[in-house]
């Protein structure tokens, strides 16, 4: 019987959920998920649950807060002036596209909104499901087992020629 092994395609259907039994996320709302193992793409718990994994088989895994999107940092969560969001009806968990520095370069960083009133709101900027344990369930559809390791193609994965540069990577598209 194939398994699931490094570097294959695979295409899998899942639910995601939370500690409640809530679910925060599922393949039945975007379609089947696929991706290649040791492209970084999914979380790497994830990633592990899929490897030796039958065609049709399926299992239930629980990652540990620290493994999927990690413990919540108290440092994350900041009282703002309400001042640049004047006009603005911000309520409490409401996201919002918050402007912050880094590296001398503006970057959009998406917070939550915990609480308001007239002169601040207290936002976090943890990922919404940082400090929750999450289960997965997992059934694999299928295996493409021809897939190339991620950064083949132009030699990036077995030689520093065909495009490759020292701090540039893979020149592939």
């Amino acid at each position: 019987m194939q398994r699931v092994s490094e570097n294959d395609s695979v295409t899998i259907l899942y639910d995601g959920l939370l500690p409640t039994g809530e679910k925060f996320d599922s393949s039945q709302d975007t379609g089947p998920l696929q991706f290649q193992l040791g492209s970084g793409s999914v979380l790497p718990a994830f990633e592990q649950a899929v490897l030796g994994m039958a065609p049709q088989e399926t299992k239930s895994i629980i990652i540990a807060a620290k493994d999927a999107y990690g413990l919540k940092n108290e440092e994350l969560i900041i009282t703002v002036s309400r001042q640049g969001f004047s006009g603005q009806t911000i309520a409490p968990g409401m996201i919002l596209g918050m402007n912050m520095e880094k590296d001398g370069q503006q970057h959009k960083i998406p917070a939550t909104v915990l609480s308001v009133d007239d002169e601040t709101l207290t936002v976090d900027f943890n990922h919404p499901l940082a400090g929750q344990d999450i289960t997965y369930q997992i059934t694999l559809l299928s295996i493409d087992t021809s897939a190339e390791p991620p950064g083949a193609g132009c030699g990036c994965a077995t030689s520093n020629t065909g495009g490759c540069t020292p701090n540039r990577g893979c020149g592939c598209a």
